[in-house]
């Protein structure tokens, strides 16, 4: 593939990058404050994280800023971010049973030990415009923020118990297993590694955690209307914060702090087969940075759908964890706009050449010629 420069060169760019700020703070309304994006974009930062792949949410909320909201591009440069950084540690395996949980629910059963809870979500809010926010004031703020506080009992507020696991219940009646043995364990780390395919689990996993959220929902969407077959459960779905420790030069294992995270265990229904008549079920797993429910879930429904086997393109697992991809595919789109002078004005020519010698065939059979198309000048690159 062949790029030339962009006339006017290092100038150009320049000016490029200058139109882009005074379109930026060219209304002259007060600058955004980082604590602002942070405060009150929590959901956008979650978002910008998982698929930047670096849990940072100041710096998530600069390239947003940065970027006049461009969730696309903050994760790009976000990322390009995280390549430049030291690589020091490897955490132990995150143990989300120790979860301080915020938001716990379960879709397949009513009761579930430790109780439903909804914690922060807007599921059973009715989706209408809400006008008071265009005069919102801090008076406003201030004034709920007190009701709130009002309504609170800390006199019956008590110590936050570790909470089982809704899985426990189906794994206890033999009901819960996995379809096959996972020979290949090794836990692999795609930005140090090339992923090959068949990827083992936990590079499958760490892909998708990565992805851009609407990719991998219209592919889980796709297999739950029938391409793939996996209409799963929400058998627990949870949100909070996990410790993160890592293992000193010393050997000793230290917390360094804790992280937000959501986590879904999706339920799928095996088919039965002639060698194992006996119906059971399977988990398909999910987990993100953030509260990010709609990727944590669409994540569960692929991983089952991965390795089920099939054609449909979300059990194809090539195709899920390469078109899901959201800085690759953002970059490769993007990339179309770069000048391809040279290879399309070498396309042209043979283009042109096919033509000519096509009417060369028809005049020598006596069909008679069509004058020759007038060719366009293209400026001197």
């Amino acid at each position: 593939m062949g790029y030339v420069a962009i006339k006017g060169g290092e100038d150009a760019i320049a000016n490029a990058n200058e139109l882009v700020e005074f379109y930026r703070i060219k209304a002259r309304t007060k600058p955004i404050e980082l604590a602002q994006i942070l405060g009150q974009f929590r959901l956008l930062i979650d978002k910008i994280m998982g698929e930047g792949s670096l849990y940072a949410p100041e710096h998530a909320a600069l390239v947003l800023k940065q970027n006049e909201g461009d969730v696309f591009e903050s994760a790009f440069m976000l990322r390009a971010y995280r390549a430049t950084l030291q690589r020091r540690y490897y955490s132990e395996k995150l143990a989300t049973r120790e979860m301080f949980v915020r938001r716990r629910i379960s879709s397949a059963f009513r009761e579930i030990p430790g109780g439903q809870i909804l914690g922060p979500t807007r599921d059973y809010s009715q989706r209408l415009l809400d006008a008071r926010l265009v005069t919102e004031t801090m008076g406003d703020i201030d004034a709920f923020l007190g009701e709130f506080e009002a309504k609170l009992d800390r006199s019956s507020l008590h110590g936050v118990p570790t909470l089982s696991k809704v899985i426990d219940l189906l794994q206890s009646e033999g009901l819960l297993r996995e379809v096959e043995a996972d020979t290949n364990r090794r836990v692999v780390d795609i930005t140090r590694e090339a992923v090959k395919f068949p990827a083992p689990r936990s590079a499958a996993l760490q892909m998708l955690a990565r992805a851009e959220t609407g990719g991998i929902m219209s592919l889980a969407y796709s297999a739950q209307r029938g391409f793939g077959s996996a209409h799963a459960t929400v058998g627990e779905l949870r949100v909070g914060e996990v410790p993160v420790r890592v293992r000193d030069a010393r050997g000793r294992v230290r917390l360094i702090g804790r992280i937000r995270v959501t986590e879904a265990e999706m339920i799928s229904k095996i088919k039965t087969q002639k060698k194992d008549p006996v119906p059971y079920l399977s988990l398909g797993y999910g987990l993100c940075f953030g509260q990010n429910e709609t990727k944590a879930i669409s994540m569960g429904i692929l991983d089952r759908t991965m390795r089920s086997g099939g054609d449909a393109p979300c059990q194809t697992q090539e195709f899920v964890l390469y078109h899901t991809e959201g800085i690759e595919s953002y970059g490769f789109t993007n990339h179309l706009k770069l000048p391809h002078y040279v290879t399309f004005q070498s396309g042209l020519n043979n283009l042109r050449q096919a033509v000519e010698r096509k009417e060369k065939n028809r005049g020598n059979l006596g069909f008679g010629s069509k004058p020759a198309p007038q060719k366009i000048n293209q400026p001197a690159s």
